[in-house]
This record gives C-alpha cells, structure tokens and sequence, in this order.
C-alpha cells in the first residue's frame, strides 16, 4: 500500500479550509489515504519568525481579498469571521483527542469546525463553541470538555506541533507525500500531478 499523505493544517487558516475540501478526494483517485494533523501556527511562528497573515501591512489586506475570490472561484461556503484569526487551540485538542480511535469521526469533526468558522464566521476560538460543534455531531458534551483539559490531550498537541516542525511544516495547509513537501492550497494541482506521475 502507498503512504499516506500527512495534511498539516491550522483552523485558523483560510487556505487550509480550502484544501481540507479537497484533498481526501484528491488521494482517493491515487490510491492514497490522508492522515490530517492540526497545528498551532503561532507555536510554528515562535521558529519561523513570521507574523500572522493579518498582521502584515499589505499582505494581510491581500490575504482578505483573495480568500474571498477562491471561495467564488470553488464555490465554497464562505463568510468571513470577525473572529480571525481565530485562536484554535481547543479544535486541534478535541481533535487529537478523538482521532486515534475514530479518525473519520475525527475529520468529520474537523470539517465541521472548518465550516462553522470559514462558511458560517464563527468564533471558534471559546471552548464552549468548539463542545457545541462537537455535541451537534453526537459526541458527549461533558467528554469533550474534560479532554479539552486534559493533560495528555494538551501534551499530544504540544508533540504533534513539534514534529510538524521537525518535519519542516512551516504554514498551512502543508502536505507531505512519500517526503515530498508541498506547501499551500495553491499546490494542490502540483501535488496531484506529483502523484499521477511518480514525481520528477
């Protein structure tokens, strides 16, 4: 069987929403599964030095203005939040939290988060949001909040971040296939082509 593609994302990334709309299905016509790792990109940036996107005179008014034109150019629900960038630290918990035992549940639950904050602008930021979204797809409300404090939850995240920076995961999204990095939304059509070709 082929490696997985590892699918490094922030909730808090706009660029990431997108290619989460996408890349399941782009491995799937490859023969390929994707493992999805949420991280903290101010943890990421603490190595990197990088500002926010909105922090960024010039850039972050681009950022505003081309988010908005990929979600028309793929039709993907879209509202921008007032909330951004979000702090998502409690969506990458929970999902940690549930992905080793139920990965899809997981993904669903990571798209639904993705949706909530990106094509509906909520506020994902307050753990009390990110149990809501979690309750509304079946999951115990007083679990998910006892994760969202629980000390291993906090230290697997903390590992998972880490990692991603010792795998050279700097932004999101971020794919890995077979070592090959790939960084932004805007790579997804190099990366299928990588796929479909065996790389060059």
């Amino acid at each position: 069987m082929p490696e997985p593609i590892d699918f490094y994302f922030d909730f808090a990334s706009p660029y990431g929403y997108f290619a989460s709309r996408r890349i399941d299905e782009l491995a799937a016509t490859h023969g390929r599964t994707v493992i999805w790792r949420p991280v903290l990109l101010g943890a990421i940036f603490k190595v990197t030095g990088m500002k926010p996107n909105l922090e960024q005179p010039l850039r972050g008014e681009y950022l505003v203005h081309d988010v908005g034109r990929i979600a028309r150019l793929t039709k993907a629900p879209f509202t921008y939040p007032d909330s951004a960038p979000a702090n998502s630290v409690a969506a990458a918990r929970v999902f940690y939290w549930l992905t080793d035992e139920h990965p899809e549940q997981a993904k669903l639950l990571a798209r639904t988060i993705y949706h909530a904050h990106w094509g509906e602008g909520r506020d994902i930021g307050p753990a009390g949001t990110v149990v809501e979204i979690a309750a509304g797809l079946g999951l115990d409300r007083a679990a998910v909040a006892a994760a969202l404090q629980d000390q291993d939850v906090k230290d697997r995240l903390r590992a998972e971040n880490e990692a991603a920076v010792d795998r050279g995961v700097f932004g999101s999204p971020f794919f890995i296939v077979d070592d090959e990095p790939f960084w932004g939304w805007d790579r997804l059509d190099m990366l299928d082509r990588w796929l479909a070709t065996g790389g060059w």
